[in-house]
C-alpha cells in the first residue's frame, strides 16, 4: 500500500500518515459520484454560481491556514502560496459568471442547414459525468480548482487522486466544497496511491479523466483510457525557452526570467527554464540574471521574506543534482549554485549553466528546481532551432520590441503558448496546454471548460 503522508521537505519530519482507502471505500464513493451526477447535472446554471461563488468566499476566508498548509506538505514560500489560493478563488468566481455563456446553445444560420431538412438546428453542452482528475504536489490547490471549476459549472462531478505527498490539501479541497453546499457526492478525494488509479478509470462510472504531471504517468493514464474509449485531457513536462533578442528591455528580461526560473521554487512546469539569448546581448543579459539569481533568499518557505524553498521531495532533489552532475561532467560552466546547501531539508540554490550541449541530459530531460540553462544564439534562425530542439512544448517567452520578430517567433515555435515581454502565466480567461510530449487538450477559458461536455447535435425536422 502506498504511503500517503505530510512529510514537511523543509525539515525531513512525517507529519501526519493517512491509511489508503480500501475497495470498499472506493466502491461506495463511485457509487455516490454516480448517483450524484445523475440529479446535479439538472441544476440551473445559477445555482451552479450561488454555490461556486460561496466556495471561492471560503477560500478566501481560509487563504492564511490553507497555505500554510500547502508549504508545509510541498515547501513553496508561503506568500506564495497565499497568492496560490487568491488565484484559486479569481477562477471560482470567473467561472461561476461565465459558465452559463461559454455552455450557450451555439446556432447555426438558418440558411446554412436548410438543406439538411431542418427546420431548426442547434449545438448543445451537455456534461458527460464522474471525471477522474489525477493531480500533483506542485500546485496543490491551482492544478485542481483549474478542473474542478470548470467541471462542476458544467454539471459534471469531480472524483480527485491528488498527490500522495499532499494529503492534507486534498482532504481541504473536498471539504471547501462541501462546506459551500454542494452536495457530498458532487466532488470527492481518493485517498489512493497511483496503483489504485487504473481500476478507477476503468470503471465504467468514470467518463472521463484529466491528468497533471509527468510523462510516464501521461502514459499510464492515456493507454487505459484509450482500452476504455474515454476521453483525456494530458498537461504534462515543460522546458520551456524564454528568448531574448538585441532590442528587448534587458533588465527587465533579465528580472523576469530571474521569476521565472525560480517561481514555486523551480517546481513548474511552465516555468522558463531554457534561456536562449541573441549574442549580441549574451553577455550583458547573462550578467543580469546571475547576479539576480544569486540574489535571491534560500530558506525557511514560511519566513515571508524567503525567495526559495526546498524541494518538495529528496529523491527531486537527487534527480535534480543528477543533470546538474551530468552536465558539468559534459563541459558546462556552473556560473551560480551547483552545490546543495548543509542544511537539513531538499534544498538546492538558484543555478545557472552555460555551455549546454545536445549531448548533455539536461538539455534533453526537464529540470524541475531552480537550475537554469544559458544558450548563445546567432540571430533569430538559430534562437528559434533551439528553441524548438526539445520533445517539449508546453509554452514559451520571447523578448523583442521587433514587430516582425514577434509574428515570426508566433508563426513558428512549436508550444501551446508564446508570451512576448512577459513569463508564462495561467489565467482563467485564456487556454492553457501544449504540444508534443507536453500533453493534448486544453484547460481554463471556453475550451477547458468544453473539454468535458458532450457536444450534442440537436436537429428538428420541418
Amino acid at each position: 500500500m502506498s504511503t500517503i503522508a505530510t512529510v514537511n521537505p523543509a525539515t525531513g519530519e512525517t507529519l501526519k500518515t493517512y491509511e489508503a482507502m480500501g475497495e470498499e471505500e472506493i466502491e461506495r464513493r463511485l457509487q455516490l459520484a454516480e448517483a450524484t451526477f445523475r440529479t446535479y447535472r439538472t441544476t440551473a446554471f445559477a445555482e451552479r454560481a450561488r454555490l461556486m461563488d460561496r466556495a471561492a468566499g471560503l477560500l478566501d476566508e481560509d487563504q492564511d491556514e490553507i497555505a500554510r498548509v500547502m508549504t508545509t506538505e510541498m515547501g513553496k514560500p508561503v506568500k506564495q502560496a497565499r497568492a496560490e489560493a487568491a488565484k484559486c478563488a479569481k477562477a471560482m468566481r470567473w467561472y461561476a459568471e461565465h459558465a452559463e455563456e461559454l455552455l450557450a446553445d451555439e446556432e447555426p444560420a438558418e440558411s446554412d442547414v436548410k438543406d439538411s431538412g431542418a427546420s431548426r438546428a442547434l449545438v448543445r453542452y451537455r456534461p458527460l459525468g464522474p471525471v477522474l482528475a489525477v493531480m500533483p504536489w506542485n500546485f496543490p490547490l491551482w492544478q485542481v480548482i483549474r478542473f474542478a471549476a470548470p467541471a462542476l459549472m458544467a454539471g459534471n462531478v469531480g472524483l480527485l487522486k491528488h498527490a500522495s505527498n499532499v494529503p492534507q490539501t486534498a482532504l481541504y479541497l473536498e471539504d471547501l466544497f462541501h462546506r459551500a453546499g454542494f452536495t457530498e457526492g458532487c466532488f470527492q478525494t481518493l485517498l489512493i496511491g497511483s496503483g489504485a488509479v487504473d481500476d478507477v478509470l476503468r470503471d465504467e462510472r468514470v467518463k472521463a479523466a484529466t491528468l497533471t504531471g509527468s510523462e510516464p504517468a501521461g502514459r499510464a493514464v492515456a493507454s487505459t483510457a484509450g482500452e476504455m474509449i474515454k476521453k483525456t485531457v494530458l498537461e504534462l513536462g515543460g522546458s520551456d525557452p524564454y528568448v531574448v533578442m538585441p532590442s528587448a528591455d534587458l533588465d527587465r528580461a533579465a528580472r523576469v526570467a530571474v521569476t521565472a526560473r525560480v517561481q514555486n521554487n523551480g517546481q513548474s512546469c511552465i516555468a522558463a527554464k531554457r534561456f536562449i539569448v541573441h549574442t549580441d546581448v549574451y553577455d550583458a543579459f547573462a550578467e543580469r540574471f546571475v547576479a539576480g539569481m544569486e540574489a535571491l533568499k534560500s530558506g525557511d518557505p514560511m519566513q515571508e521574506d524567503t525567495d526559495v524553498g526546498p524541494l518538495a521531495s529528496e529523491r527531486g532533489r537527487a534527480d535534480l543534482e543528477e543533470l546538474v552532475d551530468d552536465a558539468r561532467r559534459g563541459g558546462a560552466q556552473v556560473l551560480c549554485g551547483g552545490r546543495r546547501p548543509d542544511w537539513p531539508g531538499w534544498y538546492y540554490p538558484p543555478t545557472v549553466l552555460s555551455g549546454i550541449t545536445r549531448e548533455m541530459r539536461i538539455h534533453r530531460e526537464e529540470a524541475f528546481g531552480p537550475v537554469a540553462t544559458l544558450y548563445r544564439a546567432a540571430d533569430l534562425d538559430e534562437a528559434v532551432l533551439i528553441a524548438n530542439d526539445s520533445l517539449f512544448g508546453l509554452s514559451s517567452n520571447v523578448w523583442t520590441r521587433d514587430g516582425k520578430e514577434v509574428d515570426r517567433f508566433v508563426r513558428d515555435l512549436e508550444a501551446g503558448g508564446v508570451y512576448v515581454n512577459g513569463m508564462t502565466a495561467s489565467h482563467p480567461a485564456l487556454p492553457f496546454g501544449g504540444v508534443k510530449r507536453s500533453g493534448y487538450g486544453r484547460e481554463l477559458s471556453g475550451h477547458g471548460i468544453r473539454e468535458f461536455c458532450n457536444i450534442t447535435t440537436v436537429w428538428h425536422g420541418a
